[in-house]
């Protein structure tokens, strides 16, 4: 699958509920679930952790590597379904999934729920990565 089917599989879940550590559309997404439930949805289920704090010092307790999650780092411009690791402040991470129409889509805790917006998330960006062809 794509990074066009990831961002495809993303964009369908705007509107999602916001739910702290949530991994179910059904109940609610933050924005690991979101990336989670969108790789699902393309068939390429992750296992990705639950229960870690709001501030944490280390990011491996919060996202697996992201190569054995099938994706690569990249520099350069955005491409839809990419995958952007954000810190928006002190001991903050957040994950957006680079939309169909290069919109950016996450979980929006203000919002309080899954949301599409022209404007790239808060935050300064630690990490690009674009999701591999399977092997």
């Amino acid at each position: 699958m794509s990074g066009a089917a990831l961002a495809g599989a993303a964009a369908a879940l705007v509107g999602t509920r916001f739910r702290l550590h949530g991994r179910d559309p059904q109940t609610g997404l933050d924005c690991i679930g979101l990336l989670g439930a969108a790789m699902a949805a393309i068939g390429r289920p992750l296992a990705l952790p639950a229960g870690y704090p709001l501030r944490i010092r280390s990011l491996h307790l919060w996202l697996p590597d992201a190569a054995s999650c099938g994706f690569a780092a990249v520099d350069g411009p955005v491409s839809p379904g990419d995958v952007v690791l954000l810190v928006p402040g002190p001991a903050q991470f957040h994950l957006a999934i680079t939309g169909p129409e290069m919109g950016w889509i996450h979980a929006h805790a203000g919002l309080r729920r899954v949301v599409c917006q022209p404007q790239i998330p808060d935050g300064r960006i630690v990490h690009h990565w674009r999701l591999s062809p399977p092997s």
